[in-house]
């Protein structure tokens, strides 16, 4: 099997229902070393806008886990958001007349689909929201927009599998 070279970059929602349904911190660890492992080797990462979007919730393990300076230093992606991108990815993913309350709605997501489209061939989106082409304007989701504006995007099952996790993956 080659090996998988893209650099994974999650929305919120993967981090947030892997720790509160899938993968709960104090059941599997294991996935949370990983990901702390598979960030600090440049393979898994989190634009800056979705990282303060999830600290902006509740205090939990998942926050606490997030601002551990080790997690923060090498999850965070070292790299400003564009703003003609985010325009772009605005305009052409959801609508070009957006008003403030579907702006507000749609979040940080046009940040993160930017960072992908940035390089294409590369990068990676993973999001567990589900696909729903008829869904229009802010209710438009990320697998969606992605496709529209040729980025990549995966589930967080699909990550996990092109990046071999395992339980026993630092044995």
């Amino acid at each position: 099997m080659a090996l998988d070279r893209k650099l994974y970059l999650l929305d919120a929602n993967t981090l947030i229902t892997s720790n509160g349904v899938y993968y709960p911190q104090t059941m599997v660890p294991e996935l949370w070393s990983w990901l702390l492992h598979q960030s600090q080797n440049g393979r898994v990462k989190m634009p800056i806008e979705i990282y303060e979007e999830i600290l902006a919730g509740k205090e939990d393990i998942l926050t606490g886990w997030l601002k551990k300076p080790e997690v923060k230093d090498s999850l965070v992606l070292q790299e400003d958001a564009d703003p003609a991108a985010v325009a772009h990815v605005t305009y052409n993913g959801y609508a070009v007349d957006l008003n403030e309350n579907e702006l507000s709605y749609i979040g940080r997501d046009p940040f993160l689909i930017s960072y992908a489209l940035s390089n294409p061939v590369e990068r990676c989106v993973v999001s567990l929201e589900t696909s729903k082409p008829s869904a229009q304007r802010q209710n438009r989701k990320v697998p969606d927009v992605c496709k529209a504006l040729g980025a990549q995007c995966c589930d967080v099952f699909g990550m996990m599998r092109a990046l071999d996790f395992k339980t026993g993956w630092n044995k």
